[in-house]
């Protein structure tokens, strides 16, 4: 389900970033590339988030 999340969240930022980078910058608005950078950005956290925390696993 965090996945999920994650993903819907990048998907919602992402595009709101792209289409105000592009406004600043006076350039067309692309949709399509704004939403593959934004699923490649949100493998990127979920990969991270999964590494950098390890299992707890109890040794006795």
């Amino acid at each position: 389900m965090r996945y999920l999340i994650t993903i819907i969240w990048s998907l919602i930022l992402g595009q709101v970033v792209g289409f105000l980078g592009s406004a600043l910058t006076s350039t067309d608005y692309d949709f399509t590339l704004t939403l593959i950078c934004s699923l490649i950005v949100a493998v990127i956290v979920m990969a991270v988030g999964t590494i950098a925390y390890p299992n707890k696993k109890q040794t006795h």
